[in-house]
């Protein structure tokens, strides 16, 4: 007598069936939900490195803009001129205020070498005379080249004078003083401007 084998005649064979589906089943979801949570961790990782990188970038750049205002900032100061609350604008430097120093020495050499020549060597004198008449020793430097071409002698002379008369104004100079002489001129002036502004009453409102 044969035996029909079949899932509905055998019940713990269809139940042995069952429950090996079942086990495949729920081993797949697992899969999926592990799949799940590594893909949100990597996600989660991901949107994190951005934001460090992110923030890296922010403050490379911040530190950029700050080390740029810096140096714009230390380049403005370096080219500011020196501003007087009184006088202006005025340069650093007095270069021109030497040259003009010089230039006096130079005059005041060739007049002294002219009146000692007058007194000593009439000849060289007159030379000397007839040469500033067409050479301006107010520029120095061209008078002194000139003279040179003409008489070294006379030119090396009012070179030597000239420092010896600076040597002089140096040990003598006090600048202090010269400060104050300067700042009591600007008072008479002022004082005087004041004065010329200055309406008097008359006598006749002086009867009113």
């Amino acid at each position: 007598m044969a035996i029909a084998a079949s899932t509905s005649s055998c019940p713990c064979f269809g139940l042995f069936a069952e429950t090996k589906c079942s086990l495949k089943m729920r081993n797949s979801a697992c899969k999926n939900v592990v799949g799940m949570k590594a893909l949100k961790t990597m996600n989660s990782n991901s949107n994190s490195n951005s934001n460090l990188s992110s923030s890296f970038l922010d403050d490379e750049l911040h530190a950029q803009i700050n080390r740029l205002s810096f140096t714009n900032h230390h380049q403005r100061k370096l080219n500011k001129t020196i501003v007087n609350e009184l006088g202006g604008q005025y340069e650093e430097v007095f270069n021109d205020i030497k040259l003009e120093l010089r230039n006096c020495f130079t005059k005041k050499a060739v007049r002294t070498v002219l009146h000692q020549l007058y007194e000593m060597n009439p000849p060289q004198y007159i030379f000397l005379r007839n040469f500033i008449a067409e050479n301006d020793p107010a520029d120095g430097k061209q008078f002194l080249r000139n003279l040179v071409k003409e008489n070294q002698d006379l030119a090396e002379r009012v070179m030597i004078t000239r420092l010896h008369l600076y040597g002089k104004w140096i040990k003598e100079c006090d600048h202090a003083e010269i400060y104050k002489e300067i700042s009591d001129e600007n008072l008479e002036l002022m004082r005087e401007r004041l004065l010329e502004t200055i309406i008097w009453p008359t006598d006749d409102q002086n009867a009113e």
